[in-house]
């Protein structure tokens, strides 16, 4: 099955709000790495203005899967999980993701082509917190590989 284009400008409803958690950004920047003070300790952020730690950029990634899984388990849309790999990401930040944010994210479907044989999905992802700020937007592309 293909994925279906008519999806195109598509946006699926907000996600329910995700508490960020200091411990979660600690375990998150331990996990890829990112030594940066300003994610592990409060003072160190609190030092450079934020008023907890600082998530590492690619955090948003964690928030936004309740709002990706919505586009993937959407039977009319065609995406084949079992032959999805992942084509790109990208990020563009308001401002920082701190401890302590409450945040919702509302999916829209950019793009659906097909090359090759193989299916490619853009969505952007719009992160806010539950007033309405704007935190970051997200884009993410999968490829949804064709039979062989």
């Amino acid at each position: 099955m293909s994925l279906d284009p008519s999806f195109v400008g598509r946006t699926y409803p907000p996600t329910a709000p995700y508490q960020v958690g200091r411990e979660k950004i600690r375990e998150f920047a331990t996990a890829i790495g990112a030594t940066d003070p300003v994610h592990h300790d409060p003072e160190a952020a609190r030092t450079l203005g934020h008023p907890d730690v600082v998530a590492p950029p690619t955090f948003p990634v964690v928030v936004t899967m309740a709002a990706s899984r919505q586009i993937v388990e959407d039977p009319a849309l065609g995406v084949d999980y079992s032959r999805v790999v992942h084509g790109d990401q990208r990020f563009a930040y308001t401002r920082p993701v701190v401890a302590g944010d409450e945040l919702v994210c509302a999916s829209t479907i950019e793009d659906v082509s097909t090359r090759g044989g193989h299916g490619f999905l853009t969505t952007r992802t719009d992160v806010r917190t539950v007033a309405g700020e704007p935190v970051v937007a997200v884009w993410s592309k999968i490829v949804v590989r064709g039979e062989a």
